[in-house]
């Protein structure tokens, strides 16, 4: 049977958030050198360029992803999660597709954003690419980083 996943705006105050981004802090710890994590902490999350939502299933949080405006026609997703108990649900796509539709509302004529380029991304990867995502270049503050991948989309 399919879950329903139920994609709420986020104020990132709830428990259940705060462990889910622990969580991801320290995966991303994990997978990636020092210098190449760009995974944000629960503040920077909160800085007022940046929208947030949680992925929930009753009251069972899934997953969580954010939007950041790099101008107004230039978004870059941010912390997309799925929590481990959760991965391979369609989750992640739900989000995902919640995002896009989010920043086409907003009119950007273009999404952006950076994953790890480690075995462990290709999951995520072949996500974003199933929605039209391309490889490309380095794009706002980030640089070139053999332990990055950037992507983007005109929407």
């Amino acid at each position: 049977m399919k879950r329903l996943v139920q994609i709420r705006l986020d104020d990132l105050s709830g428990p259940e958030i705060h462990a889910l981004l622990d969580e991801h802090l320290r995966d991303m710890a994990l997978l990636s050198p020092p210098g190449s994590v760009h995974a944000l902490d629960i503040d920077a999350l909160r800085r007022p360029e940046i929208t947030f939502w949680t992925a929930w299933s009753n009251n069972e949080l899934l997953g969580c992803g954010a939007l950041m405006e790099l101008s107004p026609l230039h978004g870059e997703i941010k912390s997309m999660r799925t929590s481990l108990a959760h991965r391979r649900r369609g989750v992640a796509r739900a989000m995902l597709k919640h995002i896009v539709q989010e920043a086409g509302k907003r009119q950007y004529e273009r999404l952006s954003l950076e994953t790890g380029s480690m075995p462990d991304f290709q999951p995520a990867q072949k996500l974003y690419e199933s929605f039209g995502f391309a490889y490309c270049g380095p794009f706002a503050d980030y640089l070139l980083d053999p332990n990055s991948v950037f992507m983007t989309r005109s929407l």
